[in-house]
């Protein structure tokens, strides 16, 4: 598949970095990657028709005796619109079920409900869906959005050199092509969370749990057509470490869920991400090389770790066999074996490596500080940095500008020398997370693009109104400020119309979501009142004067109570 021996996470220089003809810098490879993922309209076989390149996901269309089952809806209705146009070229036949990989691509499910307007669509997927859902879009929402916007280029230009080439499974995150992009998620009503076997649109299909980078995913098996959907097998090398942040994915369970799709024997292979593979022998070679890619991952890291070895030494010391380049299935297009191997020792065994380093460091500006009095002074570490640069050391280049604007008196030219590192990283890696996520960086250091808006809540009005009691108060758990709380002891009850009563307890400097029974203070408003507080323009003493939100109890020991949280309308 290679013509030159690759080197692993990047290059040690720029030989293989070329210029497109829209004017990208990347790896070579990486620029050849986005090959497999223009946009076509796969027929499978005469039953199964798969869409690549549409999105970051692919969807996939079975037809069976009582209609089209589609199998993930994408991003929006907009991407999902599209789909079904090309599945309009190919067959009139309504669309009657709806089946859900996993919780990822699920946005799009409304416009299978428009394009059938008089056909009942059955929904199906795992039960942990709508849960997933709500989970990366509530309390950890800024980090996730922020991984996203880093991994996935959103940031980033269509063209030039800091260009998006590719998001290693698809083009984009989302398809430019698609003006809007509208969610359209239904939860599924048929749920499962064991292998069972169901029978849709009047075929058989035998599902099964397969846990891969969501613990929501499923393998669905269409026996009668030789066919297997999944999750599991990328067009590029597992990814065991998201850069984007992500729960850890066990390669264990990875590999029992491989383990199973190849006892299978499908004819047909076809997955959330990438090309379809037919032909049962080609399945066998690909996948099998592919499973051993993760074992022989976990395997090393874990000789290695019983060694000894720290987590930065499993990076330097564990290489993918050259073989793995042969095949797209088991190349660094997305993220780095580097990265993986120490996820890996990080999830079996916890942060801490055994480096004494590592167990109680200095916070990072008083580091920084003290290795730049340590070295000299900052214009000898500004030239020890340049000097790295200028020998193809970007390693140790990034080390010492990231010392640099990390201290006290950090300035406008350390932070245009990191931004010059991380843009030679980014290309000259064959990874699509890394150089998003380099570029990404660069360009907030260096002004193009600012990404300090992603670094806080920003609550949405819509999610709140949409949301259960529950959910639109107990998110204030995690925007408490201690230094604010360490006085209060205070029970809160919340009663909005319509809604399901709820509680907060704020006391020893945390706050307990409760069901509001025997709080001393209430609080009574509409939901879209709390919305606007929370999300709008309307703080809390606006509120309260207007008889917009009204109190049993003492109003002031209310305020005093909300005013930890950080959330400005609380706060006035």
């Amino acid at each position: 598949m290679t013509k030159h021996k690759r080197a692993r996470s990047f290059e040690p220089n720029s030989n293989n970095t070329v210029t497109t003809e829209t004017g990208h810098v990347a790896h070579r490879d990486l620029v050849d990657h986005s090959k497999r993922l223009v946009r076509n309209f796969y027929k499978v076989s005469d039953q199964v028709w798969c869409l690549v390149g549409n999105g970051l996901s692919n969807q996939t269309f079975i037809e069976a005796p009582e209609g089209i089952i589609a199998i993930d809806t994408g991003e929006s209705n907009e991407e999902m619109r599209a789909a079904i146009a090309e599945l309009r070229i190919h067959t009139k036949k309504p669309i009657v079920a709806v089946l859900y990989t996993h919780f990822h691509y699920v946005a799009g499910t409304q416009a299978v409900l428009d394009d059938s307007p008089d056909t009942k669509v059955e929904i199906y997927g795992h039960s942990k869906i709508a849960y997933n859902r709500v989970r990366t879009a509530t309390e950890i929402a800024p980090s996730y959005s922020r991984g996203l916007v880093e991994q996935f280029a959103i940031t980033l230009p269509f063209d030039g050199p800091d260009g998006n080439v590719n998001v290693g499974l698809g083009r984009f995150y989302r398809n430019p092509e698609h003006k809007t992009q509208t969610n359209g998620f239904i939860k599924p009503e048929h749920t499962f969370d064991k292998p069972c076997t169901i029978k849709v649109a009047g075929l058989e299909v035998e599902v099964t749990p397969a846990p891969s980078d969501a613990d929501d995913s499923v393998t669905y098996w269409f026996k009668s057509l030789g066919c297997a959907v999944n999750n599991l097998v990328w067009p590029v090398l597992f990814n065991v470490f998201a850069i984007r942040g992500e729960e850890y994915r066990d390669p264990r369970i990875m590999l029992a869920g491989i383990d199973h799709l190849l006892s299978l024997n499908p004819t047909h292979l076809v997955g959330a991400h990438g090309m379809p593979i037919s032909g049962s022998t080609e399945i066998v070679r690909r996948v099998t090389r592919y499973r051993d890619s993760i074992q022989f991952l976990w395997d090393q890291t874990v000789r290695l770790t019983n060694r000894g070895f720290t987590s930065t030494e499993l990076g330097h010391s564990i290489r993918l066999p050259d073989f793995f380049d042969e095949d797209n299935l088991t190349s660094e297009f997305y993220g780095v074996a580097e990265h993986h191997v120490r996820q890996i020792r990080a999830g079996l065994l916890g942060w801490f490596d055994g480096d004494p380093a590592n167990l109680f460091p200095l916070p990072r500006e008083e580091h920084s500080n003290r290795m730049i009095i340590g070295f000299g002074g900052r214009e000898v570490v500004r030239q020890k940095a340049n000097d790295a640069i200028n020998a193809d050391d970007l390693r140790w280049a990034c080390e010492l500008s990231s010392w640099l604007v990390n201290s006290t008196e950090a300035s406008e030219p350390d932070r245009l020398l990191l931004a010059k590192t991380l843009r030679l990283i980014a290309q000259r890696t064959t990874a699509a997370n890394i150089r998003n996520w380099c570029l990404a960086r660069a360009r907030d250091l260096d002004g193009t693009f600012d990404l300090t808006r992603f670094n806080q809540h920003r609550l949405s009005r819509k999610q709140i109104v949409t949301s259960s009691g529950e959910s639109a108060v107990s998110i204030l758990r995690v925007l408490l400020a201690p230094e604010r709380a360490s006085e209060i002891d205070t029970h809160i009850c919340f009663k909005f119309a319509d809604r399901q009563q709820t509680g907060l307890h704020i006391r020893n400097c945390i706050a307990v979501p409760t069901d509001g029974n025997g709080a001393e203070l209430t609080v009574e408003c509409g939901i879209e009142t709390w919305a606007d507080i929370l999300a709008g323009d309307l703080p809390l003493s606006v509120a309260l004067s207007q008889n917009k939100l009204t109190v049993k109890g003492d109003t002031h020991k209310l305020q005093h109570a909300l005013q930890v949280f950080d959330v400005k309308n609380l706060q006035s």
